[in-house]
């Protein structure tokens, strides 16, 4: 898949709207119960990049950056700005913020993920896109050192150990991380006046499988 390894300039996706989007399929059936099923087994994102500006220069940089990416064609990063943390929002990344694997004690690449609790219920998202510099990791409690004990795939979200970690012994890791993401429109329209008039062009971006 054709991909380039940049951000989305994260001043214009601040005060973007967007969020995960599901796809169910709904059956009702003769007696009124329902059969619900999904082709999906992840969620896909979707924004709307236009909210985020707030200045002509701002238009100036979007369409840039459009065009550098020559409309569909090329993938790129966003920042989730309600969503790009193993942690909570308001806290700090720590090494053991997420359990993403138990070693074996022969495999030594895991994939990051971030996992979603509610109630008894939860869902693993991988995380392909780590930035880079925030991933830290550990084994059973203890942080390793990045470069000594363990390397980062900042394109594809592995991380690799030096050594495997031992049968049942818990992986964990923290980062912040980027959306794969494209424009999915191959045109932006804009006015200056009505952008002085408060209105702002749709730019709608979806997540893409990387």
């Amino acid at each position: 898949m054709s991909f380039h390894e940049v951000r989305f300039p994260a001043s214009l996706s601040f005060g973007s709207v967007g969020g995960p989007e599901r796809r169910t399929d709904v059956v009702t059936l003769a007696n009124g119960f329902e059969e619900r099923n999904t082709p999906w087994a992840h969620s896909r994102r979707r924004y709307d990049a236009g909210l985020g500006l707030r200045s002509l220069d701002d238009i100036g940089e979007l369409i840039a950056f459009f065009e550098a990416r020559q409309g569909q064609l090329f993938g790129f990063r966003w920042k989730d700005w309600a969503d790009y943390k193993s942690c909570r929002a308001s806290r700090t990344v720590r090494f053991d913020d997420q359990a993403i694997a138990r070693g074996d004690g022969a495999t030594v690449t895991f994939q990051l993920i971030k996992r979603y609790w509610s109630g008894e219920s939860h869902y693993d998202r991988p995380v392909t896109k780590p930035v880079q510099g925030s991933v830290r990791a550990g084994v059973q409690g203890d942080e390793l050192l990045h470069g000594v004990h363990y390397e980062v795939d900042h394109e594809t979200g592995l991380i690799t150990f030096a050594e495997p970690p031992l049968a049942e012994g818990e992986v964990t890791a923290g980062f912040e991380f980027d959306v794969p993401v494209r424009f999915d429109t191959d045109s932006i329209r804009t006015s200056v006046a009505s952008f002085h008039a408060g209105e702002v062009p749709d730019v709608p971006v979806v997540e893409v499988r990387v």
